[in-house]
């Protein structure tokens, strides 16, 4: 069962929406984590490259951050099994090229924008959420 954070999760959406704000004040870019992600890639060299690894850096170090502020490890559990993480990759990779965008920039960014097209892509990706959660815990029973 999750637990219900209020106060967590509240401060945890005011940095994501920082951070999307801050990126579009300096970089004029949608902060869309495969986009950023993508852009770090070959060919390099135009003046974004370190702010776009500046800002995957944060997303990783900011667990590191947590644990050494409050002492207390972040626990997270992922799947063993390497065929379905691979596959799950896969797909992930798919939709975000086929949806021009991922999750953070179209439901985060994009919403905040009235964006139609990501209005739908969210709409999309979260039925699709709800149905495989559906499908793990009561058909599959995992």
């Amino acid at each position: 069962m999750t637990e219900f954070t209020p106060i967590a999760s509240t401060i945890g959406g005011v940095l994501i929406g920082l951070s999307a704000v801050l990126l579009m004040a300096w970089e004029g870019r949608i902060a869309g984590i495969s986009g950023i992600a993508g852009r770090l890639m070959p060919p390099y060299g135009d003046r974004a490259f370190l702010s776009r690894l500046g800002f995957v850096l944060g997303i990783v170090a900011a667990p590191l951050a947590y644990a050494f502020a409050t002492g207390s490890p972040v626990l997270q559990s992922v799947s063993s099994n390497l065929p379905l993480m691979a596959v799950a990759g896969l797909l992930v990779g798919f939709g975000s090229v086929y949806g021009n965008g991922c999750t953070s920039g179209h439901g985060v960014c994009g919403l905040s924008r009235l964006s139609v097209r990501s209005f739908v892509a969210t709409l999309v990706f979260m039925a699709t959420a709800f149905a495989t959660v559906f499908v793990v815990r009561h058909v599959i029973g995992a």
